[in-house]
Parts: C-alpha cells; structure tokens; sequence
C-alpha cells in the first residue's frame, strides 16, 4: 500500500511516501520557516507555506516518476489534521484535499501525535512503549492504558521543553531553535551547576517558574552563561525523567522512545538510557529526520487510520486543540 502524508501543523512543510505493507519510508522531505529574531510570526508563516509547499510536491512528483509512478497510483493520502497552528494546519488540508478530489484517492486526516509516536514503534520494532514526547510546544509522557488507548501519564502545566529553550535562548541573545545552541554551549561549560528551581506537581511538570528564574540570573549578570545553560539542561532532563521513570513504575512498561525535536538531545537520551538500564527496559532511538515533524509519520498513520479513510473530503475539518487521548 502506498500512502503519501503531508505534514503542516507548525513551521515544516513535509511530504513523505512510504511503502506500508513492506514498512519502508521512499521519500521524506520538508521546507521548514525559520526566523532566528522573531520564531514564528503567523503572518509570514502563512506566507511562507504558501510560497514554498510546490517545491517539495513537485520533489515528490518527479520521485514517483523515476519509479513509474504518478500520485494517481497512490493508494491513500493522510494529511495532520491537528493539533497545531490553525493557519499551517489549513494549507496542508488544502493541498491533501486538492490532490485527494483531483485524482479520486481516498483520504484520511490523522492526530499529529499519535504520528509521532507510530512512526517511532514502526522504526523500532517496539510493541508497547513508553513515550516521552518532547517539542516545542508538547512535553507529555505517553503509553497506551490496558484498554490500548493512548493515555497521557505526565506532562507540563505550563510550557514545553522546547518553547523553554527557545526563549532563553533569545533572551540570552543566542538565536533560534534554541535547543542545539544550550546543548553545544552546555557542552563547553565547566559542569558548574547553578541551582534552579525543580518543580513536580504529582505527575506533571513546570517551566514557567524555572524561566523566571533564569531571566533573573541572566539580567543579574553574575552567573556564566555556559554554566546557565548546563544547569537547565540537567534540571529540565532531571525533572523530566523522574517523572517517565514514575510511569513506567506505575505501568510496568519496558520499553521506552522519545520523540519530538527536543529527541536530538544527547544528553537527554543518555539520561532515558541511563534510567531505562537501572529499570530492566529498553531503550532505543531512530533518525531524527523521523522523530522531528515529517511527512513519513503522517503517511504512516495515515495507513493505520485507513479504515477512516473516504473521498468525501468534507469528513476532515482541522483540530488545532486535540490532544493524544481523542478519536483522531
């Protein structure tokens, strides 16, 4: 079964095309909005997805040629139907809803996080992890209850993991994505550890208090700022893996997976492999290009959705504010 996804739900613009019955990815490409000064300004995000997602459908066009192949020979196309930014999340319905009703192929729309967490035990070869989902916006322990739904078990009261990073690093005058800038500075520090506030409510976690603090120390000026950034990588991943280690506890689960962009971290996975080896479980990783957005995941879970597939294109109005525990 051959099913194309298309990813829209943020600042990346992907379409991938996986082969489902022999579980294969055949093409996976993105354009992805960028303003090192500002993040995402919705106007020129808008903007930009219009501008740019011909490139990377025409880049999926001519590959289907070299294998003789045209989108009329797909089998089905999925598209993120949410959550995520209303305005992102629009043109990439539109382009699946254009190409669907062009070539009469059924569609189906798919829970952006359940694609990220699908395409992870596709890749891995796991059948019942513990996920931890770490973004931009999202920072969630995940796994499925004794029902087979997906539950969330954790997760941050305030801000993700990611949106963290970011406006420390623009607040420090660092640019933006933040989070390979902290860990390539965390990395050059001297591993003074410079005391933040660590905050778990039960089982969820937050950053809020922890960002205010750091502005503080930052505005202050008495604290190197290598050494800044080494201490809110090791109290965020602390926090956060206390937290995944208690759910796997209060599940039994053993196995577990991070996805999500903050995933590149090498500190945070050697802290989830670390934890996991002390549990008895298992740990493991696969290509980032799979663990950030991509249009792969959505194609894949496309294909596990396929059942919900139809070419009544009216059946899949954007979601911006589902969450993993709803029916998409």
């Amino acid at each position: 079964m051959l099913v194309l996804g298309i990813e829209c739900t943020a600042h990346t613009f992907g379409i991938g095309i996986v082969d489902c019955k022999n579980k294969k990815v055949l093409f996976n490409e993105k354009n992805q909005y960028k303003d090192d000064e500002n993040g995402m300004e919705l106007r020129k995000l808008s903007e930009f997805h219009t501008s740019n997602f011909t490139e990377i459908l025409s880049k999926a066009k001519k590959f289907l040629e070299t294998k003789n192949k045209s989108f009329k020979d797909l089998d089905l196309i999925s598209f993120s139907q949410g959550p995520g930014i209303g305005n992102s999340l629009k043109i990439g319905s539109l382009v699946a809803k254009t190409i669907s009703k062009q070539y009469n192929i059924p569609l189906v729309g798919v829970n952006h996080i359940k694609a990220h967490l699908e395409i992870g035990k596709m890749l891995t070869g796991f059948t019942d992890p513990m996920f931890l989902y770490v973004s931009g916006v999202n920072t969630q322990i995940i796994a499925k209850d004794e029902f087979g739904k997906y539950k969330i078990y954790g997760e941050t009261e305030d801000i993700g993991l990611g949106n963290l990073f970011d406006s420390f690093s623009r607040q420090a005058g660092l640019g933006f994505p933040g989070g390979p800038i902290i860990e390539k500075l965390s990395n050059e520090s001297n591993k003074n550890y410079i005391e933040l506030p660590y905050a778990i409510k039960g089982m969820n976690i937050t950053l809020a208090g922890l960002y205010t603090n750091l502005q503080q120390k930052l505005d202050s000026k008495k604290f190197d700022l290598k050494d800044l950034c080494y201490s809110l990588q090791e109290t965020c991943f602390a926090v956060t893996m206390e937290v995944c280690e208690r759910a796997m506890a209060y599940t039994n689960k053993k196995e577990m997976l991070i996805v999500g962009g903050v995933a590149s971290n090498k500190r945070l996975t050697r802290m989830a492999k670390d934890m996991c080896g002390i549990r008895g479980a298992r740990y493991d990783s696969f290509e980032m290009q799979y663990a950030m957005d991509n249009g792969a995941m959505i194609a894949w879970q496309g294909f596990v959705d396929k059942e919900k597939s139809t070419t009544d294109i009216t059946k899949f109005p954007i979601a911006q504010y589902i969450n993993i525990e709803s029916d998409i």
